[in-house]
């Protein structure tokens, strides 16, 4: 995974911190999160503040999907 797949990171994350609030945590506390991933491989400092949203995002309804259901 690169920082663009987003979905694929927020899946990811919401399999490793089920019990985490997306919405909750800071950019640099999630960039540490996902740098943690396994299957992340890409350069630390391609994050930016969009791409970083867009994880958040995907996380986010990832954890929501999985209470609807």
């Amino acid at each position: 995974m690169t920082w663009v797949d987003a979905e694929d990171i927020g899946i990811a994350l919401f399999e490793k911190f089920p019990s985490v609030d997306p919405l909750t945590v800071r950019f640099t506390d999630l960039r540490e999160k996902v740098l943690q991933l396994d299957g992340f491989d890409d350069e630390p400092s391609a994050s930016n503040e969009a791409r970083l949203e867009a994880i958040q995002m995907a996380w986010y309804e990832e954890r929501q999907e999985a209470e609807e259901s």
